[in-house]
């Protein structure tokens, strides 16, 4: 996460979640609570959990009733698949509108994935991703404070994904001479102006008429004051 200006990336590769915080990852300081608990996370990948991360695909924002046999016959003009998990609520069985889809080899889940932009299934637009929680040291998932993406509700966005990839930081010295302050000549018409001593300040011709322009429309403001004024009175 620590790169440089040359090295930048708008994708993490390594879960840091003071970084993932920051909608450039440059962010040094903590902005609010969850960024505190997935510091002070120290979160494991579940070793119960079986495929190959390599060939497996995390499919958000389904519908909820959406099934399994819904999303394997979607993804399987990619290539074959060897398993679909769609993560249900352990009480009351309801789908939670997110699913792990592993392929027999790399190349159909990258296939998967670039073909999934703007994907509709059942009336949804899904979200698809690799899956990060084997693949991306220092993973710490929402639940934690972590996770990718969010809701600008929640106060709690998450950057460095495909949802949120990083905006490139912003570099002064990389910026326009409209703020370059060191060098006014443009903006004096080529004509040097000593601000340090009042008897030699020069005013450009665009200066002497917009002071004159300010002058009158202070003055027409002030008329029009008094005229009102006048009225009320009689």
């Amino acid at each position: 996460m620590n790169r440089s200006k040359d090295e930048w990336a708008p994708y993490a590769v390594e879960y840091d979640p003071l970084k993932i915080g920051s909608i450039d990852g440059t962010d040094a300081d903590v902005h609010d609570n969850g960024i505190t608990r997935a510091l002070n996370a120290k979160y494991k990948p579940n070793k119960k959990v079986i495929g190959d991360p390599l060939c497996t695909l995390f499919i958000a924002r389904l519908s909820p009733q959406t099934d399994e046999d819904k999303i394997m016959k979607t993804f399987k003009r990619y290539g074959p698949i060897r398993q679909c998990r769609l993560v249900r609520d352990i009480v009351t069985g309801f789908s939670k509108c997110y699913a792990f889809l592993e392929f027999d080899d790399e190349d159909a889940a990258k296939s998967a994935l670039r073909c999934s932009f703007n994907l509709v299934i059942d009336e949804h637009e899904v979200f698809v991703d690799m899956e990060c929680e084997r693949v991306l040291k220092g993973w710490v998932p929402r639940r934690l404070g972590g996770g990718f993406g969010g809701k600008k509700e929640s106060g709690q966005l998450r950057f460095g994904c495909k949802d949120r990839p990083f905006r490139k930081p912003y570099s002064i010295e990389q910026n326009d001479s409209r703020f370059n302050f060191n060098n006014r000549d443009k903006y004096n018409h080529g004509k040097k102006v000593d601000f340090g001593s009042g008897s030699d300040f020069r005013r450009t011709g665009n200066a002497n008429r917009n002071l004159d322009r300010n002058w009158t429309d202070n003055n027409s403001r002030h008329r029009g004051s008094d005229r009102n004024t006048e009225r009320y009175r009689r």
